[in-house]
């Protein structure tokens, strides 16, 4: 039974840092990631910034999320994701540049089960199956780059 789970994994996107970071938004994750549809409770108009709240999934998936930090210059974000009906956790991402259009992304879990859904739900962060869904989220991105890089991030 695994009531704690730590996963992290390493992607290199196609992108100078600064654009490359703000795919991992919430409003970037909107155009690259299937039904990522999240509802903007502060602010309402979805900008990034520390302390923004919004909420994904319903029903039992329903996620409520909180970006408790969002630093620019560091490329490092780190969001509190609750699902109450089963697990809560954090996810931090973290760009470094590689070269002036290249980042590697590093992606981590912290999650932990509240109940037995909550770790069934886990088991899906487990590990090859925490690196698969990151390098799926790498093809995701690379599949739509030039919609990405055209697009206004914020």
């Amino acid at each position: 039974m695994t009531h704690r789970l730590n996963a992290s994994h390493r992607i290199v996107v196609d992108a100078a840092i600064d654009q490359a970071f703000m795919f991992f938004t919430p409003a970037g994750e909107e155009l690259w990631v299937d039904g990522w549809m999240p509802t903007y409770v502060y602010p309402r108009d979805g900008r990034t910034e520390s302390g923004m709240v919004f909420t994904t999934g319903q029903g039992d998936e329903l996620t409520i999320w909180t970006l408790t930090d969002f630093d620019r210059k560091a490329h490092r974000s780190c969001y509190l994701r609750c699902t109450p009906a089963s697990r809560t956790g954090l996810v931090e991402v973290r760009c470094v540049a590689l070269d002036e259009a290249r980042t590697e992304v590093w992606v981590s879990y912290e999650l932990t089960a509240l109940n037995a859904a909550g770790e069934q739900a886990l088991e899906g962060y487990e590990g090859e199956r925490f690196a698969a869904m990151i390098d799926d989220w790498a093809r995701k991105i690379a599949a739509c780059r030039e919609l990405l890089l055209a697009a206004s991030i914020c």
